[in-house]
C-alpha cells in the first residue's frame, strides 16, 4: 500500500534549525508495526509542541511527525487483534516521539498500543480528552485510591488553564469534588468558574518564597501540573493525609522540600506517567471517560483546528497563550 497522505513534518534544516511544513508522505514510508489506522482527530500537547521545535529529549532524530494522540479507524491489522474498521485511540508509548505521531493522517504502530474506542465515546471526544484528558483522569484514579474523598475537603489544581489543568477541574468537580484552581491568568477566571471550580486563586499563592517547612493546611489534596516550587508549595500546605498527584514540570523537574509534609502530616505524593499505564488500566481509565466520568465541558475547554492551522497553534503554545485544549481534525473524506 503506497497511498499518498498529508502531515505534518518538522525538519531540522540546519544545525539546531527547524521547520515546520505540511507536506505528502508515503503509507510505506511509515514503520512496519502490526496496526495501521486512518487518524481523524488528533491533539495538541506540550510535548508535541518541544518535538516541533527539536526537543532532543522528546525526539531523538529529524525529519519527524510529532502527535502523541491519534483516534481513528483501523485499516488493517497483521496481529489479528483489530479488524478493518474497528474504531480505536492511541495515546503516549511512543506515539509522536520517536514514531511518526497523529499529526499525519496514517500512523503505524504495535497493537499493544491500541485501544478499542469505547461505545459511549465518540472518536471526536475520545481527542478532546486525549492524552490530557487521559492524566487528568489517571490523577482522579490514584487520588481515590490513595483515600481521597470529596468530605475530606476542597482540592487544588495547578495551571488550571492548561489542558491537563482544565480537563483536571471539570473532571474533579464532575466527580464531587470541591475545586480550587491556580492560575497566572487573570482573564481566565470565569472560565475556570465555568468548569466547576469553587474557587480560583493567582498562582503566586502556590509559589511559597519563605523556604519553610510546613505552611498552614489550605487544601485536602491536589493534581499538580507545574512541578518545581509550586509542587514544594502544594505539599507543605496539604492536610494531613493528603494526596498530591504529580502530573508536569512545566515550571521545573526539581522538587526541593523536606520529608516533613511526609513523616508529620502523611502527605502521599502520587507519580502519574500516563505513557506507560499498563493496558488494562489504561482500558479501564479510558471506560471511565467514556461513561461515570465523562463531563459536559469539553466542548467549552476544545477548540477543533484543521492540520494547516497546527504550525501556528504550536508557537501560541510555546508561547503561552492557549488555554484549554487544540484538537487536530484531518479531512474525513480522504
Amino acid at each position: 500500500m503506497n497511498e499518498s497522505f498529508k502531515a505534518l513534518v518538522v525538519t531540522e534544516t540546519s544545525a539546531e534549525v527547524f521547520t515546520r511544513e505540511i507536506t505528502n508522505r508515503n503509507i510505506s514510508d511509515l514503520p512496519q508495526n502490526d496496526v495501521l489506522i486512518r487518524v481523524h482527530y488528533s491533539s495538541l500537547n506540550y510535548k508535541d509542541a518541544l518535538s516541533a521545535s527539536g526537543n532532543r529529549g522528546v525526539t531523538r532524530s529529524y525529519p519527524h511527525t510529532p502527535g502523541i494522540d491519534a483516534s481513528g479507524i483501523v485499516v488493517n491489522c497483521i496481529s489479528g487483534k483489530f479488524k478493518a474498521g474497528d474504531k480505536v485511540i492511541v495515546t503516549g508509548y511512543d506515539l509522536g516521539m520517536n514514531t511518526p505521531g497523529g499529526f499525519g493522517e496514517y500512523i503505524s504502530v504495535p497493537s499493544d498500543w491500541v485501544v478499542p474506542l469505547p461505545e459511549q465515546l465518540t472518536i471526536e471526544e475520545s481527542m478532546m480528552f486525549g492524552t490530557a484528558g487521559f492524566t487528568a483522569a489517571l490523577s482522579l484514579y490514584h487520588l481515590l485510591r490513595c483515600g481521597q474523598s470529596p468530605s475530606d475537603g476542597p482540592v487544588l489544581i495547578t495551571g488550571a488553564t492548561g489542558g491537563v489543568g482544565s480537563l483536571a477541574v471539570a473532571l474533579m468537580a464532575h466527580a464531587g469534588f470541591e475545586v480550587i484552581a491556580s492560575t497566572g491568568k487573570l482573564s481566565q477566571y470565569n472560565y475556570l468558574y465555568s468548569l466547576g471550580a469553587k474557587t480560583v486563586i493567582p498562582r503566586e499563592e502556590t509559589d511559597d518564597k519563605s523556604n519553610r517547612a510546613l505552611l498552614r493546611a489550605k487544601w485536602a489534596g491536589a493534581v499538580d501540573t507545574v512541578g518545581g516550587n509550586t509542587l514544594a508549595t502544594v505539599i507543605k500546605a496539604c492536610k494531613m493525609q493528603g494526596v498530591v498527584a504529580c502530573c508536569g514540570n512545566v515550571q521545573s523537574p526539581q522538587l526541593i522540600t523536606t520529608v516533613f509534609p511526609f513523616i508529620l502530616n502523611g502527605i502521599t505524593l502520587a507519580g502519574i506517567n500516563s505513557a506507560d499505564t499498563p493496558m488494562q488500566l489504561r482500558a479501564s481509565i479510558w471506560k471511565h471517560l467514556a461513561t461515570v466520568w465523562k463531563t459536559d465541558k469539553l466542548t467549552d475547554i476544545c477548540r477543533i483546528v484543521s492540520l494547516n492551522e497546527l504550525p501556528d497553534r504550536i508557537e501560541d503554545m510555546l508561547a503561552g497563550k492557549i488555554t484549554g485544549r487544540i484538537v487536530v481534525k484531518h479531512d474525513p473524506d480522504k
